[in-house]
């Protein structure tokens, strides 16, 4: 098992007493946070993760100096808050002992789980169009860990993620078509009475050679928590990968934070590849995690090599606990949305088990315009890193939003599957002041929607709208069939602004019977076995007859494979060997 995780907080005592005596010259700020797993709500023996695996060392950390904070931050706003130097104790250790429980306390936030939506009360569904993939190659951690059905978090299964971290056969844009849209309709493998409506968006592909020049700003944490080979020595490795496939145009800086930041590179050619790697390489972890001073100095590092027209990003690496320096994580998440405004964006890259703060690297990228994805192999780390690099550095469209009108003579009701965390109020979709999502050269966003159809055996019936006789409702499908609209099921319309616009664009495509196929593409079976998984693995009540079982037979039948897909079938053997 790889849960390993710092337990400093066995000794917080300690270090509060000596903040107390040892002051760094200036008021002292003392911020108390409660960790709390969002999964268990009782903690015993039987259910509490721990590790007794013998720790490396101790860590230490020079004493760091900041002057006292002066500024007012309700005048100064987000950024001139962060401006504000935090006061730390002298001593900025992590401590490792080999014979304390060490406990898990990763951290998922999850809202309610879709339900279904009657199209007479609400036609609309809207949801910004800004997918990641961290969900699943966490999951994936976890299940090749030996975890079972009931010891993966249901919170930490995001269905879109599962689905949207494969690749599908999607139609590529037409002439100067920012998007190719893919629709379909077939049966529900979960449910015979009702449908699934796949639809798929994606854009042109982009050489990184033919990409603006970049300026990338790798913040990396390396406190003591990150001394673990599946933590800041796999990133080393990705990186030390990823730098032989960069572009010779553009530059590279690097920023680490542990109990201080230190700048390694700042505004290094990407010509110059062997610096890079001898930075890379002289990384080592140690000290307590003072993220918030290596955020700001990692967006100085970008200002100050800042490239007009080009790709402005920063990209942190991290497990994500920022317990030092961080008094308040709504100041930080609008230093990031300031300076994304600004033009630089942050994406996020997870590392580790046992400590990872999924929710709270989840929020700073979305709030960055950047993609959250999560490491734990090299081969991820050549998929994130090297595969998919012109997806996340290049943006292609930017507030993506789509919105989906179901027609009520075709379709009963709906459920969006996935997307939760991702929801727009159907009004923000003609509003350009709402943030969307954001979309890489050669990305594809995928949504797939269970239906039930009108006239079916599970239509949702209504009191005093839907009391008509079933003779009557003989007659008004047969009105109905003269219609202009009685072909089509639903109409998709997506929303975009060009990457320097502040105006948006919009294109809209009818979902009609001509996409319906009785037993469904390639595209539409493989997603939808992959939407069986996640509802399993999250217990959700809308799962149906689906089954481990059902989804290795199903999966049998699929032609196109890949090694990602492969590996997915390899998943579901492991967990249906352990229920």
């Amino acid at each position: 098992m790889r849960r390993k995780m710092n337990v400093a907080s066995v000794v917080l005592s300690i270090i509060i007493s000596a903040s107390a005596v040892c002051g760094c010259g200036g008021t002292t700020h003392e911020t108390a946070t409660t960790v709390q797993d969002s999964y268990s709500t009782e903690e015993t023996a039987d259910t509490a993760y721990y590790d007794e695996e013998p720790a490396a060392e101790y860590y230490e950390e020079e004493a760091c100096e900041a002057p006292a904070a002066t500024a007012d931050k309700s005048a100064a706003g987000a950024e001139n808050a962060y401006e504000t130097a935090m006061c730390e104790t002298e001593d900025c250790t992590d401590i490792y002992d080999p014979y304390v429980q060490e406990y898990n306390t990763e951290s998922y936030e999850k809202p309610e789980e879709n339900g279904y939506d009657l199209v007479t009360a609400k036609p609309l569904s809207t949801f910004a169009a800004d997918v990641d993939t961290a969900s699943y190659s966490n999951v994936r951690r976890m299940i090749e860990d030996g975890y079972s059905l009931t010891d993966i978090n249901p919170s930490a299964v995001r269905p879109e993620e599962f689905i949207n971290y494969f690749s599908y056969d999607l139609n590529n844009p037409v002439g100067d078509e920012k998007f190719g849209i893919t629709t379909e309709i077939a049966k529900c493998p979960w449910n015979e009475d009702h449908e699934l409506m796949f639809v798929g968006m994606k854009t042109r592909d982009i050489d990184l050679s033919e990409a603006p020049d970049s300026n990338l700003v790798f913040l990396v944490d390396v406190s003591g928590s990150m001394d673990e080979p599946d933590k800041l020595p796999l990133l080393q490795k990705s990186l030390t990968e990823l730098v032989d496939t960069l572009p010779d145009k553009g530059c590279v800086s690097i920023v680490t934070y542990s109990g201080q930041e230190a700048v390694l590179l700042s505004g290094t050619s990407m010509k110059n590849k062997s610096k890079i790697k001898d930075a890379i390489d002289s990384m080592q972890a140690s000290g307590c995690t003072n993220g918030e001073a290596g955020i700001q100095k990692a967006y100085k590092i970008a200002e100050n090599n800042f490239i007009k027209g080009g790709i402005n990003r920063i990209i942190m690496c991290t497990d994500g606990d920022l317990n030092v320096g961080v008094s308040n994580p709504d100041d930080l998440e609008k230093l990031i949305e300031q300076k994304r405004d600004k033009g630089i964006f942050l994406s996020v890259l997870g590392f580790g088990s046992g400590n990872l703060k999924d929710d709270n690297l989840e929020r700073l990228a979305d709030c960055g315009n950047g993609n959250y994805s999560y490491i734990d192999s090299l081969f991820e780390g050549k998929k994130v890193l090297i595969d998919e690099m012109g997806s996340t550095l290049v943006t292609v469209a930017k507030d993506v939003k789509l919105q989906v009108e179901f027609n009520p003579e075709r379709v009963n009701s709906y459920r969006l599957i996935g997307y939760e965390n991702r929801l727009m109020n159907d009004e923000d979709f003609n509003d350009d002041t709402k943030d969307g999502g954001e979309i890489g050269a050669g990305h594809s966003v995928v949504a797939l929607y269970e239906i039930i159809p009108a006239g079916a055996k599970s239509e949702i019936k209504l009191k005093y709208q839907d009391n008509d006789s079933d003779n009557k409702k003989e007659d008004n499908r047969k009105k109905d069939s003269d219609s202009a609209y009685s072909d089509e099921y639903a109409t998709v319309s997506v929303r975009y602004k060009e990457p320097e616009a502040d105006k948006s664009q919009l294109f809209s495509v009818v979902v009609g019977d001509k996409d319906f196929y009785e037993n469904g593409s390639e595209n539409l079976k493989f997603a939808g076995l992959v939407a069986e998984f996640a509802m399993i693995l999250s217990d959700s009540e809308y799962k149906g007859t689906a089954t481990l079982t059902g989804i290795m037979d199903d999966y049998k039948t699929i032609e196109t494979k890949d090694e990602y897909r492969d590996e997915f079938g390899q998943l579901v053997r492991m967990m249906a060997k352990r229920s």
